[in-house]
This record gives C-alpha cells, sequence and structure tokens, in this order.
C-alpha cells in the first residue's frame, strides 16, 4: 500500500481518484537536444513520495539528476549528460564527459588512475560508462496494493580480441517509496578469463552536502589514498565550505557488516529543516571496498561514496597488489545495491542506531 501525502492508499483508492496513475508516478522516455547532450537517451522516472531521477540509457543506465521534493541529491558537473561520442580515453579525458549524477559506473575492467597494464593503455575509470545501452525497455506493475516501477537494459564491453562481458541493470523503484533498487548482472561472454573491477561512483551535492554535513557509516578504521589526503584525515566524516584550491582527498574505509554482509553508509545533514540525508546499502560480500571521495572545491563541490570490487589505482596497480580479481569464462557475478532518503531527523537516527549496532557486532 503506498503511503503518499500523509496518508495511505490502496490501489482502488488511486485509481478513483485519478485519470490515470501517471499523474502520480510513472516513467517517462526522452530524448536529449542541445548541445552535447545532442541524442541521448533517458528515462525520467517519478515515484509520487517526491523521488524523482533520471536514467540515462545512453551511459550505461546510469543516474544522472535525482532529488527529492525539489532537494537536490546529486552533485552535477559542467560537463552535462555528455553524449557518448565524444568520450576521450586516454589519460584522464573521461572527465570531459563526467557530468556527476547520483551515479557513475566505473569499470567493468579498469577503475582509478590512468596506467598501463601488461602493456595495455588505461584511462582513468574505464569506458564502460560512456557506452550505450541496448535492449532498453521499461515497465510497471500493479502488485496488490504496490506499484511498481523499473528501467532495465544491456551494456557491453568488448573488443575484437579482447573481453566480451556484458552488463544487465534493472533499476527499480516504488510508488511511494524512498529507494532505487539498483541489481546488477556482469557475465563474461568471453572464452578467456578477463580482470573484472567494478566501482559504484555516487556522488551527492548541495545541498546534502555543506559544512553541515557527516558521513555517517560503519568505519572500522579509515586509512589515506596519498599523502595528499592525510590532511586532517582525524575528521574524514566532516566537510568544509566551498574552498578556493582545495585539493581532492580519497578515504579508504575499512566497514562493519550487519551479520549476512550488508553495509549501510550515508551521508546526513541535520542542518536541513526536519533533517535530510541519503545512504547507500550494499552487500561486503560482493563489493569488499569503500572509497570516500571528499571535493570541497567552488563549483567541484561533492562527496563520493564508493562501494567497489577494487581500489581505485588502476589495474596495473590492482595486479601488483595481488586484489585485481578476475571473470572466468561464463562466469556470473550479481551487485545488489540500495539507495534510500532520509527525510526526517529520527530516520537517521534510526539509521545510525543500525549503524552503531553493525560496528558494536563486528568489534565483539
Amino acid at each position: 500500500m503506498a503511503t503518499i501525502y500523509g496518508k495511505h492508499y490502496t490501489r482502488q483508492d488511486l485509481l478513483q481518484h485519478t485519470g490515470d496513475i501517471s499523474q502520480i508516478a510513472g516513467i517517462k522516455k526522452i530524448r536529449l537536444t542541445d548541445g552535447k547532450e545532442e541524442g541521448v537517451e533517458a528515462y525520467q522516472v517519478k515515484n509520487g513520495a517526491g523521488l524523482n531521477f533520471t536514467v540515462v540509457a545512453s551511459r550505461a543506465m546510469d543516474i544522472s539528476s535525482a532529488d527529492w521534493c525539489g532537494r537536490s541529491l546529486a552533485w552535477i558537473s559542467s560537463t552535462g549528460e555528455t553524449a557518448p561520442e565524444f568520450y576521450e580515453e586516454p589519460g584522464l579525458g573521461w572527465l570531459r564527459s563526467f557530468y556527476g549524477g547520483l551515479l557513475v559506473t566505473c569499470g567493468l575492467t579498469q577503475v582509478g588512475a590512468p596506467n598501463i597494464d601488461q602493456g595495455t593503455p588505461l584511462g582513468l575509470h574505464g569506458r564502460i560508462s560512456n557506452t550505450p545501452a541496448y535492449q532498453v525497455s521499461y515497465d510497471s506493475k500493479w502488485e496488490g496494493d504496490d506499484y511498481i516501477m523499473w528501467v532495465q537494459g544491456k551494456v557491453r564491453e568488448t573488443a575484437v580480441f579482447g573481453e566480451n562481458i556484458l552488463l544487465t541493470r534493472k533499476i527499480t523503484t516504488k510508488l511511494g517509496d524512498n529507494r532505487i533498487w539498483i541489481s546488477d548482472t556482469v557475465e563474461n561472454q568471453g572464452f578467456d578469463s578477463v580482470p573484472h573491477m567494478i566501482l559504484y561512483h555516487f556522488n551527492t551535492g548541495f545541498p546534502l552536502v555543506s559544512e553541515d554535513s557527516e558521513l555517517v557509516s560503519p568505519t572500522l578504521s579509515v586509512s589515506p589514498r596519498d599523502p595528499g589526503s592525510e590532511v586532517d584525515i582525524e575528521h574524514y566524516y566532516k566537510f568544509e565550505p566551498p574552498t578556493k584550491g582545495f585539493t581532492e582527498r580519497v578515504y579508504y574505509h575499512n566497514m562493519a557488516a550487519e551479520p549476512d554482509g550488508t553495509v549501510i553508509a550515508s551521508l546526513i545533514n541535520r542542518k536541513i529543516p526536519g533533517g535530510f540525508g541519503i545512504y547507500i546499502q550494499y552487500s561486503k560480500n560482493e563489493l569488499p571496498f569503500f572509497t570516500e571521495w571528499k571535493m570541497n572545491g567552488q563549483g567541484t563541490y561533492v562527496v563520493g561514496l564508493e562501494p567497489a570490487n577494487c581500489h581505485p589505482e588502476g589495474r596495473a596497480r590492482e595486479r601488483e597488489m595481488g586484489t585485481l580479481q578476475f571473470l572466468e569464462p561464463g562466469e556470473v557475478r550479481k551487485y545488489n545495491l540500495e539507495v534510500g532518503v532520509l527525510t526526517s531527523n529520527e530516520a537517521i537516527l534510526e539509521l545510525q542506531d543500525r549503524i552503531e549496532k553493525a560496528k558494536r557486532s563486528e568489534a565483539a
């Protein structure tokens, strides 16, 4: 049963009050037409609870803009939702089309810094996020009094004489809910073992991110990626106002998990009237690493929450550390994540209690 506008409604209630359910919730396919966004296909989703987001089919089924009741959840960069034909692979060229957004997928065979791995030059964060999806579909259905909506598509990373990896992604939400579910299946459809790196680059921005924000997570320990990230590391969970000349700081978190492997990391802002926040829930069994990207510069004012199966230092470094994962021929990996909006200080406190319980349980 949907809870919207402060009241519970059955399916029958809602259908009696509307000409079509799209009056309250639904999915609309759109095509962008301006500048470097020309031709980008996307799907606008609204779920009736105030949660609205855009799935960009032309960019790996990632999520660009997202808001709750007009409050933005994501940081949006100056590049816009750039069409994939403008992708620049070498070196740091990936940044030319990094629109930020709520979610950008990094991988599927390379994550992190540009490097040369066994003679192969690799650009920043791989190429999957600049690859268009195909066989994209969207639909909705009633399950009793619940109205479920989803967008699904396939994204293939492949080359002749190279890898052949298929990502199938389904993004789901529900009428009256404050959550988004991301269900990914990654399959090696080739006949050779291939490196597999994947990182979910969630980019939170203003008004969630401000000097009043706080990272609340089941962090047992934190370590800096590099010497520059050692600056003020004891305050990794706090943030500054937009600061001229701010240099990014990247932290690796060792997270406590609940008994079933679930990890929840959240970014909260209690100073926003009523309290406001976002959380990312994932399985440590699927994604054992978590990176925090603290970037409090002017314009580039963002906090990245990034569960992954690797460190973001590039494939060559991951191979050197002995932590590089591989997909064997025919092997399938599944990744399931939940993104939720915290709409009150009461919800924030409940989540904090759950996180603290996970930390105490693992410490014991």
